[in-house]
């Protein structure tokens, strides 16, 4: 699951499924719209949500018309490009992470373009440096979240470090998602390597089994089902006040919930957070190259970069785009979040899935 599916899934737990709505238009199949007016295919995970008139400004001053196919979540739909790589769905794939950008890039799922405006991204998140096969456009953070009422009413001090989650006091408390299946499960498995390194998270992970943590299949299920402090998990009687989800989840509490609280029910404990950064590409094989760089360029540019906040709750990576008061104010600053180079994530990630899944589900 991406870092996008939680603003989705959290406004059908909330009951406000119309609130986050993919915009795109239908396509003939033949490369061409309505009229004369030439389409272009996003492919992406099923979280895509965009404004409509954010998209219908794109349509008006490219020519092109955007068609959206969504293809499941990141993983299954970064393996799907992966196998239709010589005859793409579409024009421009956006979704694959950090934690799965070696399996596309290896794959040669993407054509080298360098977006118009790249200047305007900040360098740390350009990870294919002058290769230019994909363009970062949006990153967010992976935390864990806790029940603040619970924690109140047990007079129990939040977790904020790995080494907290250890401790007898949160024993039997958290739940996070299976590394195998889920993107922020890998997320958090890729955190505590990153913070206890390739000869320590093993021991780290063994801690955390003997305190109790809970691993469920994906997101949907440990935040919505299993986690106490989620309007989701209120309705479902979830009983484990931390879960692993992303430092942007407490916005989304905040609102689309009715009536709307001053403060977030939920916080984060960002000393537990792993920085995920998301990545367009020009798919190779493309049938309309042309129109899918225009939407590359316009993913990147500023009017689409300030409306992804409050669409998919993920942070913009150009420079000029401002966050809205809405999404700084219930959202905490991730000053030092654990992050881990591409390189080294495609050298170790599948021994370290398997590894981990031998240790912690047998």
């Amino acid at each position: 699951m991406s870092i996008t599916k939680k603003a989705t899934v959290l406004v059908v737990g909330l009951g406000m499924v119309g609130g986050l709505a993919a915009c795109g238009s239908s396509s003939d199949g033949d490369g061409k719209g309505s009229g004369d007016a030439k389409t272009v295919t996003l492919v992406s995970h099923d979280s895509w949500a965009a404004s409509k008139d954010v998209i219908a400004a794109f349509e008006k001053s490219s020519g092109y018309k955007v068609k959206v196919l969504e293809d499941g979540d990141a993983g299954q739909a970064v393996n799907k490009a992966v196998l239709t790589k010589d005859n793409p769905q579409g024009d421009v794939f956006f979704g694959v992470d950090n934690t799965l950008l070696s399996r596309a890039l290896d794959n040669g799922v993407f054509q080298p373009y360098e977006a118009k405006g790249l200047d305007r991204v900040d360098a740390r998140y350009r990870v294919d440096g002058d290769k230019h096969r994909v363009t970062p456009v949006d990153y967010g953070d992976i935390c864990v979240n806790y029940d603040k009422a619970y924690f109140s009413e047990h007079k129990l001090t939040p977790p904020d470090s790995f080494d907290d989650l250890t401790k007898p006091a949160y024993e039997n408390l958290l739940v996070t998602e299976n590394a195998a299946t889920s993107s922020p499960g890998l997320g958090f498995l890729l955190g505590t390597a990153a913070e206890y390194g390739n000869d320590g998270w093993q021991d780290y992970w063994k801690k955390l089994k003997d305190n109790g943590v809970k691993v469920v299949d994906g997101w949907e299920q440990a935040y919505n089902e299993e986690f106490s402090g989620s309007a989701g998990g209120k309705k479902a009687k979830g009983d484990r006040p931390l879960v692993v989800s992303y430092a942007s989840s407490p916005p989304v509490e905040v609102i689309y919930a009715d009536p709307k609280p001053d403060t977030a029910p939920t916080g984060v404990a960002t000393g537990t957070c792993f920085r995920q950064i998301e990545f367009a590409g020009l798919l190779s094989n493309a049938k309309n190259p042309e129109g899918g760089k225009a939407l590359i360029d316009f993913l990147i540019g500023k009017q689409f970069q300030e409306d992804m906040p409050l669409n998919m709750f993920v942070h913009p990576v150009a420079g000029d785009a401002k966050l809205p008061a809405d999404f700084t104010a219930h959202a905490p600053e991730v000053k030092d979040p654990r992050t881990m180079d591409p390189d080294e994530i495609a050298d170790n990630r599948d021994q370290w899935v398997e590894s981990w899944t031998s240790l912690v589900l047998k």
